[in-house]
């Protein structure tokens, strides 16, 4: 069984700057790929961006493109979300998610979620 654990959320004015971690209980030299999604309140999870464990490659959505790093660090067994330049449309619950696999999925098609944590961001 797969676990995933957020931290890192929190409270943030607009133009500031989070990281989020996910640790990961995934085996990292394999074929394994995690994501982040957010939800905001009344609104569908939505995707953010992904990572491939193996080859790095990633992909974001394009609303945070230029602004958020989607990374990972085998040897800590996390993956991170740098996120820059924050605006109030980025307040959402965020989630950490994996599948397995090699392809960038976009989709919440992923076997495994996080708890969740929250970011905030004030105008």
């Amino acid at each position: 069984q797969v676990q995933l654990v957020e931290s890192g959320g929190g409270l943030v004015q607009t133009g500031g700057s989070l990281r989020l971690s996910c640790a990961t209980s995934v085996h990292t030299n394999s074929r394994y790929v995690s994501g982040w999604f957010r939800q905001a309140p009344g609104k569908e999870r939505e995707f953010v961006a992904a990572i491939a464990w193996g080859s790095g490659r990633t992909t974001y959505a394009d609303s945070v493109k230029g602004r958020f790093t989607i990374s990972r660090d085998n040897a800590k067994n996390t993956v991170y979300l740098q996120m820059n330049s924050l605006t109030p449309e980025d307040t959402a619950v965020y989630y950490c998610a994996a599948r397995y696999g090699s392809n960038l999925v976009i989709s919440l098609e992923y076997s495994y979620w996080g708890q969740g944590t929250q970011v905030t961001v004030s105008s």
